[in-house]
């Protein structure tokens, strides 16, 4: 494992910081469909537009132009539009082509590590939330209302509050920026690993669009129709509706009940661009999703590990049908103990599917007042409401079998978040100066009610089960374990200039800064389903600074060393047994780069090297007890560790295109991580506990290669091959536990023939072939050990280690018409 000394850290962290700018901007930007270019050249996040794509790419090998070169990739992170290989941020572009390549249907589809740096998994087995983490910054628990998390995701340049409603389908999305580091200046709070930004496709005002349908296995189809409409009186609109479906990969053997890793999803979205001068421009966009799914199922690994006595059935029944004292219970042979993905579970259980609705508001209105000036008023609208089912556990999970007691927990939430946002930002250039500031004010509700009912109960000799009264689990019935709000409001007032001093066109100097102002007040107002009162209120300040000095070595070399700081900001753990609040935490950045186009501009090359410390770390120590009536309650504080976390990271990122019909490119991320042991707050005498990053990889490698072979010398048709393998390191997937999880390898193809003119019209047809995780590779994605210990003393808590795996392979056809 490479270690940085702390002296040689600062300039390495510079030096990699850089590099891993321009490292990761490379890495999405080669895989796209169009070769090695972003979906066309955009606006800002907050001004979407729509360019053609470059006709330099193997997607376009019909074209004799014979420019091949890589082509300029525009992108939007500082506000204005400008050269990815002259911004000096690590960034990395998913282009739309590259989306449809990879068969990317939700975010979730990203958690492959197709961006080595970015990881994207499930909160907990669950689908209704995800976990997106950028450079060792990964966000825990999400089933709570005053929990923040630490990359920030945009759509459209609207912040999303809450990691529920991430994984609803995707509409026609332009691009996806990744910006690696803390984006704490022009982003603000909780960016501190950075953050995602969707950026949707812009009404053309010409009519015009697309329509895709397709089907695979596991019943899965697809379809989606994106509709471009004339424009009538300056005023264009945009239509887009999608669906997918996929049946379950593991079945349930109970009648009537969904299996695991089932999904529905289904939205649409209107959007309006009205530019009654060449001066003034509105957009305006409304959507609504819906995404029905059902959890990861939960598989036991293990039965006692660690070897603790096991008790017979007779004992049990001597003994009032309680464990005898020191001996955990023994496993009914009707549970399955695997290594492997099982398909079909050995235990039926009621499973509702789980129920994410989204919907939501903006408009950006953009004014050009001068020579190089642009007001611009960014507001929205959105709500989140969640509806968690998850019974994944069956018997795999505590509490352990004991005649004719209830088992498998049913874990239900339902969170209702409401926010509101309004920026305004004025962007422009004063001679060598160009600057952006502006204001930010941001309001959030969130509310979240939990109960975890048993849905099972074991017959007197763990032989059969019986399926519990339905009206256990009703909502209308519910035994609330927790029920609790937070209400945050957000003021910010930020700023940040580029300076190219005159007579040095080479060098760029950047100062920004943004100041915070934070509130947050809540309720434990239910506890245990007896009425309760645990409130809690705070507000704090806060200044992120930013510097950056960028030199344009050479033609095609750029060189540059940022120093950036952000933030997560505080709150408090609903699991807790008191409301326990905890306080922000923050990072300090230190990152170099450099970026590089060479051989005719047919080869790129970026790195970045970065060393990040955290302060005040947020880290979740949990346990599951037992209660009296044999439900399993979840207990988690949320404590800032003491000490600083180090992270360490190399990025680097290679393309290549050596003809016009192939590119090719390689990303790799290397992430050294050092957390100082924290007191645990749940055990008595708060002893010090090891504690881990999550979903941080020490090594993360990805690879990709387009092809494109021209079948017609007077159109575009061409036959295209698609392929990209992503291997991750095991690494860890809970806090404060010390289990690693599986190494992976994930391979993507898609076969097509693309652009086959279908009639004078301009028509074209795409049919294609299309598989994900195409070896069928298994791993384990996330495990835990909570279950092989006993807790306060009770031996029903022990089982054994239990995992979610990934899915298995899946295929299919599409067929999509452009007109």
């Amino acid at each position: 494992m490479i270690r940085i000394s702390a002296r040689s850290s600062a300039s390495l962290a510079v030096m990699a910081i850089a590099l891993g700018h321009a490292a990761s901007a490379l890495a999405a930007v080669t895989v796209t469909d169009e070769g090695v270019t972003v979906d066309g050249a955009s606006a800002a996040p907050d001004a979407p537009q729509t360019t053609d794509a470059s006709d330099a790419s193997p997607e376009n090998a019909g074209n004799t132009s014979g420019d091949i070169g890589l082509t300029d990739i525009v992108v939007t992170a500082t506000k204005r539009e400008t050269n990815l290989q002259r911004t000096p941020i690590s960034i990395s572009v998913i282009g739309g082509e590259d989306i449809k390549q990879r068969h990317v249907q939700s975010l979730l589809d990203l958690g492959d590590g197709s961006i080595p740096s970015l990881r994207v998994a499930t909160y907990e087995s669950r689908q209704t939330a995800l976990t997106v983490g950028i450079r060792g910054i990964v966000p825990g628990d999400a089933n709570q209302p005053a929990r923040e998390p630490g990359v920030g995701v945009y759509i459209d340049g609207i912040y999303l509050a809450r990691q529920h409603g991430l994984n609803a389908a995707l509409f026609e999305v332009e691009r996806i920026e990744v910006l690696k580091g803390p984006q704490g200046t022009l982003f603000g709070r909780n960016t501190e690993g950075g953050a995602v930004s969707l950026i949707s496709k812009a009404p053309t005002g010409e009519f015009g669009g697309r329509m895709k349908a397709g089907f695979g296995n596991y019943g899965s189809y697809n379809a989606g129709l994106h509709l471009n409409l004339p424009e009538v009186a300056g005023v264009s609109f945009k239509l887009d509706g999608v669906i997918s479906h996929q049946n379950p990969t593991v079945r349930n053997p109970l009648e009537g009940q969904t299996g695991w890793n089932q999904y529905h999803r289904f939205g649409g979205r209107i959007s309006a661009r009205w530019k009654p001068s060449d001066t003034f421009t509105a957009d305006f966009a409304y959507d609504t999703s819906r995404d029905e799914n059902t959890p990861f199922y939960s598989q036991l690994l293990n039965f006692n590990p660690d070897g603790y006595p096991v008790a017979t059935l007779a004992e049990i029944q001597a003994n009032s049908n309680q464990l005898p004292p020191g001996k955990i219970a023994p496993l009914p042979g009707m549970v399955v103990v695997t290594g492997q993905r099982m398909d079909i579970a050995d235990i039926g259980v009621p499973q509702n599917t789980s129920l994410g609705k989204t919907k939501g508001f903006s408009s950006n209105l953009r004014l050009k007042v001068g020579d190089g000036i642009e007001l611009r008023a960014i507001t929205a609208w959105r709500t989140v409401d969640s509806e968690q089912w998850d019974n994944s556990g069956g018997a795999h999970r505590s509490p352990s079998f004991l005649p004719s007691q209830s088992f498998s927990r049913y874990s239900l939430s339902f969170l209702d978040a409401r926010q509101f946002s309004q920026e305004l930002q004025a962007v422009g250039s004063l001679g060598s100066v160009d600057y952006v500031v502006g204001l930010y004010y941001f309001n959030e509700r969130a509310e979240e009610v939990a109960a975890n009912p048993n849905t099972n109960q074991w017959n007197s000799t763990g032989t059969n089960y019986i399926i519990r009264d339905a009206m256990t689990w009703q909502r209308s019935a519910l035994s609330i374990s927790r029920a609790s709000f937070a209400n945050s409001k957000s003021y910010a007032a930020f700023g940040q200039m580029t300076w190219t001093p005159g007579g040095m066109q080479n060098l760029h100097i950047t100062l920004g800064g943004r100041y915070t102002r934070d509130k947050k007040s809540g309720d434990l107002y239910k506890l245990n389903n007896v009425a309760s009162t645990f409130p809690f209120t705070f507000s704090y300040n806060r200044f992120d600074p930013l510097a950056i000095v960028a030199w344009d070595a050479a033609d095609g070399i750029n060189v540059y060393a940022k120093y950036s700081t952000g933030y997560r900001a505080g709150g408090a753990s609903s699991r807790s047994a008191i409301y326990r609040t905890f306080g922000p935490e923050s990072v300090r950045a230190y990152e170099v780069g450099f970026k590089t186009e060479f051989l005719d501009r047919r080869v790129r090359f970026n790195v970045a090297g970065y060393i990040m410390n955290r302060y005040d770390s947020q880290f979740d120590f949990d346990f599951y007890l037992i209660q009296t009536n044999g439900t399993v309650r979840h207990t988690l504080d949320t404590v800032n560790a003491a000490g600083v976390t180090k992270i360490r990271g190399i990025e680097a990122d290679l393309t290549v295109r050596p003809t016009d019909t192939l590119s090719f490119g390689v990303s790799y991320a290397y992430t050294y991580w050092k957390v100082p042991p924290t007191p645990n707050p749940l055990v008595v005498g708060n002893p010090l506990q090891p504690l881990f990053l999550v979903y941080t990889p020490p090594h993360a490698l990805s690879g990709n290669l387009d092809y494109a072979q021209p079948l017609s010398g007077s159109s575009n048709m061409a036959l295209k091959l698609h392929v990209d393998a992503n291997y991750s390191a095991p690494h860890y997937s809970f806090d404060n536990e010390p289990v690693l999880v599986d190494k992976s390898f994930l391979v993507n193809a898609r076969l097509s023939i693309a652009d086959i003119p279908m009639a004078d019209g301009g028509q074209t047809l795409t049919v294609a072939l299309w598989s994900r995780n195409l070896l069928n590779e298994q791993h384990i994605y996330r495990r835990s050990n909570a279950n092989r210990v006993p807790i306060d003393g009770n031996f029903r808590t022990v089982v054994g280690d239990y995992a979610n795996f990934n899915a298995p392979r899946t295929f299919g056809i599409e067929a999509i018409l452009s007109f």
